[in-house]
């Protein structure tokens, strides 16, 4: 794949991977963190210690450090990590990134009470989505929360990730899971401020 993250899917990796598309800036790296996750912050609930799982550069994990919270990313770009690192230590910042395949999160040896996934979830086919989540839940403490916003269904066009229907989502987290909430949202990007259709999930743990 070749151009501009608008002419293509993002679903499918470009040569040399991800990190390709970090050597300029991909349109959901907005420089802060997402409005609903903010808000979720805001609102208490975000609890320590917390999973950034595709954290590109690192905002979400950020937001979490500057609440208190112990905070690790991980994500297979190694730009976008590097980029993060520099933003901790600008904003004197203590967090953690690590290059990892989210679908091995048990790599990390640690457990958390909450994951995010800030368009992790929905760059993912049925196989991995699967193997995605099993591997959430060989992290997440029991009681534990992810967090996710995904590409949603009522986004026109076919440019991007896999567009994901509700139903979708409800079958990917039943096993071991409780969904508490799945609701319309926006991803914002920097290509268009009306930003995308979007989920936001919140589920727990069992």
């Amino acid at each position: 794949m070749t151009g501009s993250p608008a002419e293509h899917p993002l679903s499918a990796v470009p040569p040399g991977g991800f990190d390709a598309l970090y050597t300029g800036q991909p349109p959901w790296d907005i420089g802060r963190a997402q409005a609903a996750f903010a808000a979720l912050a805001e609102a208490g609930q975000i609890e320590g210690p917390v999973l950034d799982a595709g954290c590109g550069t690192g905002e979400h994990t950020l937001m979490c450090a500057a609440r208190g919270l112990d905070a690790t990313g991980v994500d297979l770009a190694p730009t976008a990590l590097r980029a993060a690192e520099d933003k901790a230590r600008a904003r004197g910042l203590a967090a953690r990134f690590r290059q990892l395949d989210a679908r091995d999160l048990a790599g990390l040896g640690q457990t958390f009470a909450t994951v995010l996934d800030c368009g992790l979830f929905h760059v993912f086919g049925e196989e991995d989505r699967a193997a995605y989540v099993a591997s959430l839940r060989s992290v997440l403490r029991p009681g534990g929360r992810y967090l996710m916003l995904c590409f949603s269904d009522r986004q026109p066009g076919t440019m991007g990730p896999h567009r994901l229907t509700g139903e979708q989502l409800r079958a990917a987290f039943t096993d071991g899971w409780r969904i508490d909430s799945l609701e319309p949202a926006t991803i914002e990007i920097t290509m268009d401020p009306a930003g995308v259709r979007a989920w936001l999930l919140t589920a727990t743990r069992l």
